[in-house]
């Protein structure tokens, strides 16, 4: 099979699909890897890099579009690259559709096959693909919400772990999965005093036994919710249902009566962001402020930290690329549950159920769609 791996083009995002490692073990399988001229550039590679392993280098994403089967991406394709998809060709990156009718319109109408990274599930009931990013993300929410609290941008002016004789920040935390303890521990090790909500028991149960009086463990019910956010100085917005859009947890009205100089950061804005004062920023321009509250909504966030984010996320992919290479993309979802979880586009036909209804599509069972 030939993979292409073009260059990423969204608003400051220097991962690549692929680097020099993981291309060779495409090569070492018998496929040929394709990639856009400066594709890793963002983190250090360059094209030398990818011709020493036996890649080859084309000049344009056009190019890349053209010649490959399956294309590795980072982000879900901007409008210029969904155009150069076609009929049978394999795309496999972060889609995040529920809350993008556009690019959906754009996929079903490629009859491409789009498998996503971020609905791939596990035997543990995990999402294998989405946790690397997961971790980064939860990292860095703690480090731009204590940027944002600064008062040259506009926060009250707080340190987050405070100093002796003064009191720390509060940060209130919702969601306690891959996010929410990922930033519970950078926020504890920096000294906040932080509360975790969640409403699945066994989740807080894991989050006492991992950080113990060091965190409040919450079950989150609306009163919970409205006070905790009510008394933060910083909100992490940690909420995922897996391809369906993010709830809006933190409202308009919790908004306006947070305190003056307080932040959110909502890492669910990939799917639409659980606060409903949040819409979309970028590395470039990343925050706004709205009731006095500063929000950071970055939507690739771990873009920030690219070289960190490229490999780990290269750690978890590279199997399945594999396995889509070897068997085909028929055989491989067939033989997986998992793999064929992630498909979210085939022929034009919505295969994930939430996508379909929250943006007006017939749905149609992943299995039946790949074998019809």
């Amino acid at each position: 099979m030939i993979i292409g791996v073009p260059k990423e083009i969204k608003n400051h995002e220097y991962r690549v699909g692929m680097v020099p490692a993981s291309a060779r073990e495409l090569i070492a399988h018998g496929h040929q890897v394709v990639v856009e001229t400066q594709a890793g550039s963002g983190i250090g590679f360059t094209d030398q890099d990818y011709t020493d392993i036996g890649a080859t280098i084309l000049p344009t994403a056009s190019d890349v579009f053209a010649q490959a089967e399956m294309i590795v991406k980072v982000k879900e394709p901007q409008a210029i690259e969904r155009a150069m998809l076609r009929e049978g060709q394999i795309l496999f990156t972060y889609l995040h559709l529920a809350p993008d009718l556009p690019q959906t319109q754009d996929l079903v109408k490629s009859k491409a096959i789009c498998i996503a990274y971020e609905t791939v599930t596990d035997n543990q009931g995990g999402l294998p693909l989405l946790a690397p990013m997961s971790e980064v993300a939860g990292r860095m929410s703690i480090q731009a919400g204590a940027q944002a609290l600064e008062k040259s941008n506009a926060g009250q002016g707080m340190l987050l772990g405070g100093v002796p004789g003064v009191e720390p920040a509060k940060v209130a935390i919702i969601g306690g999965g891959m996010v929410g303890a990922n930033a519970a521990k950078m926020a504890v090790g920096m000294g906040a005093d932080v509360v975790v909500l969640d409403r699945n028991v066994n989740v807080l149960r894991k989050l006492d036994d991992q950080f113990g009086n060091r965190i409040k463990a919450i079950y989150s019910t609306a009163d919970a919710l409205e006070k905790h956010v009510l008394e933060a100085d910083l909100v992490i917005g940690g909420v995922l249902i897996p391809g369906a859009a993010a709830p809006k947890l933190v409202t308009k009205e919790h908004i306006k009566n947070m305190k003056p100089g307080s932040a959110i950061v909502d890492v669910a804005i990939d799917q639409g962001g659980c606060i409903e004062t949040s819409k979309p920023t970028t590395h470039a321009d990343p925050t706004f402020i709205v009731d006095d509250v500063v929000h950071y909504c970055v939507a690739n966030m771990p873009g920030a930290v690219p070289r960190t984010s490229t490999f780990a996320l290269n750690n978890a992919t590279l199997p399945y690329i594999i396995q889509l290479a070897n068997k085909g993309y028929k055989q491989a979802l067939n033989d997986d549950k998992h793999l064929l979880n992630g498909l979210n586009v085939i022929d034009g036909k919505v295969t994930v159920k939430e996508v379909a209804e929250n943006l007006g599509f017939e749905f149609v069972e992943p299995v039946t769609a790949l074998n019809s």
